[in-house]
């Protein structure tokens, strides 16, 4: 049964554990539908294994509340997890020889919604979203990232995202090695399914190191995580106060209130 709850992809107290070394120490942050949230913080502070706790990492013991639209999501196994609307891009996507994206495409998108396009109108639509995002369709024919560029990568991810139209994504340094080109699509990508142009308003946790992608895409809020920990939350404008100054004084600040 679903507890009674607004919309909106909500964490609360999450702990993780990896190899009896706690990790996240209490998170709590809700993304709103159509919203963009991004999390930034030094290398080693904890993003990513708080990406991989929500889509369910079989290592991590985890801890604490997580609802997507009200369905509790830690109860959920990693592919209904998907099912359920969340989506997860990660920093370095695995090369798989002998798949091809187009049939790769295909089965996520089945595998997330089944049996809700005919042949013909999945084409159609993967089509249209590879000209909205300029990917060529020879594209179609390749192995799933066997010999794609960073930048390829990145567009392919987006594309995926973009067929699967999900309720709520993570995008784990999407930016990382993309060069302005392959940003400025990422930021197109996002700002269609932001706006619910794909059927729905997705909301969007942004991870990232630098503020780079945040040229591209205008977060709603950003969080800053330190050790495990949320130490702080502003608007956009903190994303630009750490790209002049760094997480020191942050650091620093934090380290004062503890």
């Amino acid at each position: 049964m679903k507890p009674m709850s607004e919309k909106g992809l909500r964490v609360a107290g999450l702990r993780c554990s990896v190899a009896g070394t706690e990790i996240l120490k209490g998170i709590d942050l809700t993304v709103e539908p159509g919203s963009v949230h991004a999390l930034m913080g030094p290398n080693g502070s904890g993003k990513s294994t708080l990406a991989f706790s929500l889509t369910g990492h079989p290592q991590y013991e985890v801890t604490g509340k997580v609802f997507l639209d009200g369905e509790d999501l830690l109860a959920l196994a990693p592919d209904k997890r998907a099912r359920a609307g969340l989506f997860l891009s990660f920093q370095y996507p695995a090369a798989i020889p002998g798949v091809k994206v187009a049939n790769f495409l295909h089965a996520a998108r089945q595998a997330v919604r089944p049996g809700d396009l005919a042949p013909a109108k999945f084409r159609a639509l993967l089509l249209e979203k590879m000209d909205q995002l300029g990917i060529d369709p020879s594209f179609m024919g390749r192995y799933l990232n066997d010999g794609f560029s960073g930048g390829e990568k990145k567009r392919l991810e987006m594309l995926q995202m973009a067929v699967l139209a999900p309720k709520y994504a993570v995008l784990d340094e999407t930016d990382s090695g993309l060069d302005v080109d392959a940003l400025k699509d990422v930021g197109a990508s996002i700002g269609a399914l932001r706006a619910g142009e794909e059927g729905g308003e997705t909301g969007f946790l942004i991870i990232t190191h630098y503020p780079r992608i945040l040229q591209y895409v205008v977060p709603d809020v950003v969080h800053v995580m330190i050790d495990g920990r949320i130490v702080k939350t502003g608007g956009a404008g903190l994303a630009h106060e750490i790209e002049r100054e760094g997480y020191d004084k942050i650091r620093e600040e934090s380290a004062a209130v503890a």
